[in-house]
This record gives structure tokens, C-alpha cells and sequence, in this order.
């Protein structure tokens, strides 16, 4: 796979703006006969409109779209210099906007162990120990991606990770992003002893007779080794971010929404959008917990007012974590989990939370939460319905969003469509659920129970009350690929003795570009492929609308084309 490089455009041409919202394929004004830069023919063009609209050509004029129609009406807008696409009957959709993705995280990751998958300890100490041997000089090895399947009882030792790092400090982090794994060199770089306390929202496993840290943290305990780990510079992350952007563009995503960490991220990119090369466009969430403050939230606002409506990089969102995740028993739930009496702790209170998202909401932040637990998603979904009652409507109104939702109480689940609440899931978090069962048992089936498991992960559900739905990766956690989620979100049946979350096509794709559009208050120039919307298009190889994908790999992109550049193309000999 090769990234174009006839793709760059200028920073002059990305800040242009223009509010149009276009719904169906559309003409461009009578007498606009001048030749198109780019035109896309021969497709099965999925406008991503409400009514399903389906065309069969795109035509680009800069960085916007001026016809959706026939291919005899878009080629009527070439010249000798128009750029040819043939979509040879492919899908041509609006450009994938992951709703929910770790940016720079994602773009280290990939310079990392990739532990994603893997089942089997011995799988797992291989990928290390290959990874080691061929990166001698770097300190600490560090990798992502370990599942909890291939450990006994669903927590690893730091003896395992000695068997193949000894000799230098080693952290695998968990898929869930929730845990890491460390062996005992990096306890001690850390500190960590069998005095050490457990922070706050966070816990150091320990071996039950002696007490001693097993090289299992949770939660803010990580943090406790982070604390000790080399500092990444800022052409560390710059390269981070450019890797990342290349791996967007080749799965047919043109934007991101970055779920927190604005304060260190947005210099790194706002430099890449100052050298042209920012070829996805982000919107970027501040981070705010229960010690946050409104002088806190002031100093962001400069910021914010700055990039509040530029159409390549975006701040006005603002991430709250409310819990943990199933899978370590760190999600906060109603009612116990399986066999314990705990039923996970909410970072912060739900007083606390009101009051947080009552303050932001007052000053005008939009308000993503990150929620799993059922207890987590109803103070969520309290904190916002308080916020709305005491609160003055903004003109542009609120869209504040809940993150993952995976275990929702049957009560809250029309709370989205009545709230105007969006959902923003993550389909590929069920696969990840899939991958650490130990047939027929798992950490996060066995944690709930099966009443509770049945119920889980409900976006058709939501949709069908009246919620809104915004599709993510939550990348590095789960991989980027927009097309794997659209294979599991349009096929799966159901889990055990559930309904059926297996969505069309149709309304998968919208998830991943019109639903993503809406909840960035962005629908009015992308998300749908109309006359006037910004040229974000991705061409795929098969037309998926009529025959949906039957496997994880069903979903191929041919062709990305961001701001009316082809970005990105499959090569040939690639093909299948």
C-alpha cells in the first residue's frame, strides 16, 4: 500500500469554510460549466443522505464536491487536465470519520509490540521476545494490544514477562487501554513495593500470600510506572502523528475525533496543519475530571474560540471519564458484579459529575463521557438532563455524547433519542470481547452474568428509540479500519440470548460518516456526498451496499481522496 504524494494542499486552500447543508445528489449552479479537478465514475455513489440516494459519479472543484448524478453528467464537467478515478462499480461513500480514536497514541503504536489478537501465552511471549531481539538499543519495550484470555484468571505476572525481558524495564498495555503489564525490572524503576499504596481509581495487584505487586496495574496505577518512563520528545510525537495520518488514509478515513489529551496534542497538531501535511481532519477534546476547574476550563477557551469552527482541525469538546471497563471490574455497575459484592467505584461522584457537566455545558462545551457501566451511563445520562433543565439552550444546541455504553440498563436505553444524547460505539469492542473468551467463559461475560450480557453493546436498539449513532475505533485499542466495524456492526446476530444488533449496511456507513458529521457539529459541509460538501470520498473495491461484507477483511479501499487530493491509492498488483 502506497501513500500518493501528488496529495498535499495548501493550509490557504484546507481553512476555507463553507456551511451548506445539501442533502441527495445535486447540480452545481446553472452556467458552472468550468472543468473539475477530480471526477469519480463508474461507482455505486452511497450519498449517505437520509433517503438512501444513490448515484453513479462524483465530480470535485477544488476542495469541493459540485456534482453527484450520472456518469454522464459528471463527465461533462471533465477536462484535459481532470483526474480519473474509475470505481469499476465499487462503493464510493463520504470519507470515514473515526468518532472515538486515539491519534498519537494509535501512530506509537504501531512502532510498538502489537500483542492485538494474540490468545496464547506463548504467542504472546513470542511476539515479545522477537520484538526485543531486534530492538537491542531501545530502554524500556514497550508493546499494546494483550488480551486477557491468555493469562490464568485474567492477569498476567511480571514472571511471565521475565521469561523473555530480563534485563531491561518492559510495559505491554492492555487492549482496553485500562491496564498494563510489567515486569520487574519496571516495578522497580517505579518504586513499586509491597508498601506501596494503591492510588486513587487504581490498584497493584498482588500475589495473595506475600503481598508483593504481581506486574499487574489498573487503572491510575499504571501511571505509577509512566511517571519513571522516557518522556517522548515532541519529533517523537510529531512522527507519531505522521504515521498515524498515513494509516488513516489507507482505510478510507479523512477524519478523527481525538477522545481527550488536547492540552499535549493540539501543538503537535496545529504543526502539521501549518506544513500541509494535517490529511485528516480532527476535532480534539480537552480532558476534565473531578478536580477541574472553571479558571481551568477559562484557560482553554482562547484556544477553543481560535479553532472553533475550522474545517481541518477543531477544538469544543471536552472528554470526562465517569468509570472503568468490565473486563477488570472497574466499570461501575448498578448492581454487583458475578460473585463479589463490588460493583466498581465511579471515578468521581455523581454529584460531582452533574456539577462538572453542568459547568461546561453553561459555558458552551460540547461533552463527550466516557461510560460502560450501566451506573456510569445513567449518571451520564442524569448529569446531561440536570445540565439541559438549569441550563439556556445554546442556538446550536448541545449533542453531548456518551463513550461505549456496553452495558446499559433496558430503563436508559430511549434516554438518548429523548435527551438528544448521542451514542458513540465502537463495533469492534464486541470482536475484542469475542477474542478473550475461553469458550464458553470470558472476562467480560462471566464479570455481568448472562442477563446482563445479552443486553450489551446496544446501538440498534438506541437507534431504533430515536438515539443517534456515532461509530469509532477507540484505535490503538481496537484497529482503525473503519471497514471491520462495518462488517461486525452489519452481521452480528446477537450475543447469547440477546436481540439482534446486526444493522444494514446503509445505516452502518452513515454511522461512520453522516451520524460522526452530526456529532461534531459538522453535518452542514461533510458527512454525505452533495454538491457543495467538502470532497472527503472513499472509493471501495466491491459495491458493499448490495453485498454486504461476510468477513472482518470484506471491506477493501481502493482509493481515499481528502480536501479533492487522492491520498491515498491501492496499488495494482494489490488487487484481488
Amino acid at each position: 500500500m502506497v501513500t500518493s504524494t501528488r496529495c498535499v494542499c495548501s493550509v490557504l486552500a484546507l481553512a476555507v469554510t463553507l456551511g451548506c447543508g445539501a442533502s441527495g445528489p445535486q447540480n452545481p449552479a446553472a452556467g458552472d460549466a468550468a472543468p473539475a479537478d477530480l471526477v469519480i465514475l463508474n461507482g455505486r455513489v452511497f450519498t449517505a443522505d437520509a433517503a438512501g440516494t444513490m448515484a453513479e459519479a462524483v465530480a470535485v472543484r477544488g476542495d469541493r464536491i459540485v456534482r453527484v448524478g450520472t456518469n454522464e453528467e459528471v463527465s461533462a464537467l471533465r477536462g484535459p487536465d481532470t483526474h480519473l478515478v474509475d470505481a469499476h462499480g465499487g462503493t464510493v461513500a463520504p470519507g470515514f470519520n473515526d468518532a472515538h480514536v486515539h491519534f498519537i497514541g494509535g501512530g506509537f503504536a504501531l512502532g510498538q509490540v502489537d500483542l492485538a489478537g494474540l490468545t496464547a501465552l506463548d504467542a504472546v511471549q513470542a511476539a515479545i521476545r522477537t520484538f526485543a531481539a531486534s530492538h537491542a538499543g531501545v530502554g524500556w519495550v514497550e508493546g499494546r494490544g494483550w488480551l486477557y484470555a491468555p493469562f490464568p484468571g485474567g492477569s498476567p505476572t511480571r514472571q511471565q514477562l521475565d521469561a523473555v525481558v530480563a534485563a531491561r524495564p518492559a510495559v505491554m498495555s492492555c487492549y482496553d487501554g485500562h491496564s498494563i503489564w510489567v515486569n520487574t525490572r519496571a516495578l522497580e524503576a517505579a518504586g513499586i513495593t509491597r508498601e506501596t499504596p494503591d492510588p486513587p481509581n487504581g490498584a497493584i495487584v498482588r500475589d495473595p500470600a506475600t503481598g508483593e505487586a504481581t506486574g499487574h496495574l489498573k487503572e491510575s496505577a499504571a501511571d505509577l510506572v509512566r511517571a519513571v518512563m522516557p518522556v517522548p520528545t515532541v519529533a517523537d510525537r510529531r512522527a507519531a502523528l505522521d504515521a498515524a495520518i498515513g494509516h488513516a488514509n489507507q482505510f478510507g478515513i479523512t477524519s478523527i475525533q481525538n477522545a481527550g489529551d488536547a492540552q499535549e496534542d493540539l501543538p503537535i497538531f496545529e504543526a502539521a496543519y501549518s506544513a500541509g501535511a494535517l490529511q485528516v481532519r480532527s476535532y480534539l477534546a480537552f480532558s476534565a475530571s473531578g478536580t477541574t476547574t472553571e479558571p481551568e476550563v477559562e484557560g482553554w477557551e482562547a484556544d477553543r474560540a481560535r479553532l472553533a469552527d475550522d474545517p481541518v482541525l477543531k477544538l469544543g469538546i471536552v472528554k470526562i471519564f465517569a468509570d472503568g471497563v468490565i473486563e477488570s471490574r472497574t466499570a461501575s455497575m448498578l448492581e454487583p458484579y458475578t460473585g463479589v459484592a463490588a460493583r466498581g467505584d465511579m471515578n468521581m461522584s455523581p454529584e460531582v459529575l452533574t456539577t462538572l457537566v453542568t459547568m461546561l455545558d453553561r459555558r458552551g462545551w460540547q461533552v463527550q463521557i466516557h461510560a460502560i457501566g450501566d451506573r456510569a451511563i445513567r449518571a451520564s445520562l442524569d448529569a446531561f438532563e440536570h445540565a439541559a433543565a438549569v441550563n439556556p439552550a445554546p442556538a446550536r444546541g448541545r449533542r453531548h455524547r456518551i463513550e461505549h455504553i456496553e452495558a446499559i440498563a433496558e430503563a436508559d436505553v430511549a434516554r438518548f433519542g429523548a435527551l438528544g444524547v448521542i451514542a458513540s460505539q465502537q463495533p469492534m469492542h464486541v470482536a475484542l470481547g469475542d477474542m478473550n473468551m475461553e469458550q464458553p467463559h470470558g472476562p467480560w461475560p462471566d464479570n455481568l452474568g448472562p442477563e446482563r450480557f445479552a443486553r450489551a453493546w446496544a446501538w440498534r436498539r438506541i437507534q431504533a428509540a430515536g438515539g443517534r449513532l456515532a461509530f469509532g475505533s477507540d484505535w490503538p485499542v481496537a484497529p482503525l479500519e473503519a471497514g471491520q466495524g462495518i462488517w461486525l456492526a452489519s452481521t452480528r446476530v446477537s450475543l447469547p440470548g440477546g436481540v439482534s444488533q446486526a444493522m444494514p449496511v446503509g445505516d452502518v456507513i452513515r454511522a461512520y460518516t453522516s451520524g460522526p458529521a452530526y456529532a461534531s457539529f459538522e453535518d452542514s459541509r461533510k458527512g454525505q456526498l452533495a454538491a457543495g460538501m467538502l470532497a472527503d470520498i472513499v472509493v471501495l473495491a466491491g459495491d458493499i451496499v448490495a453485498e454486504p461484507p461476510g468477513t472482518p477483511t470484506g471491506v477493501v479501499v481502493d482509493t481515499t481522496v481528502f480536501n479533492g487530493r487522492v491520498v491515498y491509492e491501492r496499488q495494482a498488483s494489490t488487487a484481488p
